[in-house]
């Protein structure tokens, strides 16, 4: 299969092709775990765990990278503002730390429950200070920073580069700059890789500042915690790391100076994906990314999703509605990753009345025949397969493949059973879970075999036009959930 994907700093669909044949080298920007995740932080990981089946279906070895930001990420795009950790914790009552475990933890369950590839490498930036501490090391090395009272900042002015991925205009930053703006930055773009603890504060996460980093030149730091004491021992200056630089260690240390794709969502782009290109290239020399996927934001009812609003629906919040993960995995794929989309619940009720009806002709299977070799067997399946993966490979086209799906499965229900290919249906049915993931097959088991007695019993009622026997059967069958079905090609069961 070609490969075809809409590459962001190009603004155009290309070929994708690895640096390594048959290798890939892809970074996932994942979660800050400060609070449960909503539907709209869900979308990208559906969409680039689709990417990942379809690297794999087309026979690419994925080493895939994705962090849990556990610390550093500020409130604002900017570098001021509340750690989102720090303020989970005195929203909670809790330790910084304890917040990261418990959110970093239903992070990984609703993966679960979504049927999403778990990555090679599910990275915690807590675990990678070191890393993150050596890049500012190189960075400062090569000229790159320079401190101020509050940390230790980026230079974007000595990458001449850096407004080239997202389009910026910095005249425009610099002119705009309001009376907030931290008029220590030497740019208005310039990013902090490493920030101090204010000396009035004391952080659940912070780590001491390594003495070279600093300025050789002490009497240069203003920050008030570091004024000498009386002895002539210098305390400690405790810091902690910007958010992009985190994300930059992490790949770099892992998949190498530089990846094959990167993902995130389109409000990555200005800042912390500009800010990762920079300080990556700027250390290493070479390309960061060849390739740049973005998906698009997701409201709801046509509204963005906000806290004051309370439209950030949880995963727990559809469950208690009657909808489960798949329901909602659904619902993602019937977008496509780059159109915004649009949450509601009449929107989520139809996806899952589609995975329903794709669930029951999946159970077909266990109403069909094994390998009949008939010439009038009905079997669409093999062009049916190809063409899902065509429409994947395609810009990752979702709302296609799940179009030729509903094509493939009316074709095969407008058929008697008894012409279908059971061997054709399974192998479609797993080219599906396959590649969207909705786990068909495990969530399809066949009925009993007193449940099929039933069936053949009402059959044989129904011949003998013993209407009164057939309805008695027919419900004893809806009480287990099952629900049968009289077809102009046959009697088929279905789930309730």
């Amino acid at each position: 299969m070609n490969l075809r994907l809409f590459n962001t700093p190009h603004r155009q669909i290309e070929q994708f092709t690895s640096q390594e044949p048959g290798k890939v080298k892809l970074y996932t920007c994942g979660p800050t775990v400060y609070d449960y995740l909503h539907v709209g932080n869900w979308a990208a990981y559906v969409y680039w765990d689709t990417l990942v089946r379809v690297l794999k279906a087309d026979g690419y070895e994925v080493e895939r990278v994705m962090n849990i930001t556990d610390v550093g990420h500020l409130v604002s795009d900017g570098d001021e503002g509340e750690d989102k950790l720090e303020k989970g914790a005195k929203r909670e009552g809790k330790t910084a730390w304890d917040i990261a475990k418990f959110y970093g933890d239903d992070f990984i369950a609703g993966m679960q429950h979504l049927n999403l590839l778990t990555p090679e490498h599910v990275t915690k930036a807590t675990d990678y200070i070191e890393q993150q501490l050596e890049l500012i090391r190189r960075l400062k090395d090569k000229g790159y920073t320079y401190q101020i009272d509050d940390g230790i900042y980026f230079d974007t002015s000595k990458f001449p580069a850096y407004a080239n991925f997202a389009g910026l205009d910095l005249d425009a930053q610099r002119a705009g700059a309001r009376v907030a703006y931290n008029d220590e930055k030497r740019n208005p773009s310039d990013f902090a890789l490493w920030k101090f603890t204010p000396a009035d504060e004391k952080r659940d996460m912070e780590w001491e500042t390594p003495l070279d980093l600093l300025n050789n030149n002490e009497s240069q730091l203003e920050n008030p915690q570091s004024k000498p004491p009386t002895t002539n021992h210098r305390p400690p200056i405790m810091g902690f790391p910007g958010w992009h630089l985190e994300c930059s260690a992490m790949a770099m240390d892992i998949l190498g100076d530089t990846l094959d794709i990167h993902t995130g969502g389109i409000d990555h782009i200005p800042v912390h994906h500009t800010n990762e290109i920079a300080q990556s290239e700027a250390v290493s020399g070479k390309t960061f990314s060849h390739y740049w996927l973005h998906n698009n934001h997701l409201k709801v009812d046509g509204t963005k999703i906000s806290k004051s609003l309370g439209n950030g629906f949880t995963l727990d919040d559809l469950a208690q509605k009657g909808f489960s993960p798949l329901d909602y995995r659904m619902f993602v794929l019937q977008g496509h990753y780059m159109s915004e989309g649009n949450f509601t619940f009449d929107n989520l009720a139809a996806a899952q009345n589609r995975l329903a009806h794709w669930r029951n002709v999946a159970a077909l299977r266990h109403q069909t025949h094994q390998g009949l070799e008939s010439s009038d067997e009905m079997d669409p399946s093999p062009a049916a397969i190809g063409a899902i993966k065509e429409a994947l490979n395609d810009n990752l086209n979702t709302p296609e493949a799940l179009r030729i799906v509903d094509e493939t499965f009316n074709y095969v229900q407008s058929h008697s059973i008894q012409k279908v290919n059971r061997h054709t249906l399974v192998e479609l049915i797993e080219a599906i879970d396959e590649l969207l993931g909705l786990d068909l097959l495990h969530t399809t088991p066949d009925i009993s075999d007193d449940q099929k007695q039933l069936i053949i019993e009402r059959e044989r009622a129904r011949d003998q036009k013993n209407w009164e026997k057939s309805d008695k059967l027919r419900d004893a069958l809806a009480k287990d959930k099952i629900v049968v079905r009289d077809t102009q090609n046959g009697t088929v069961w279905e789930y309730q």
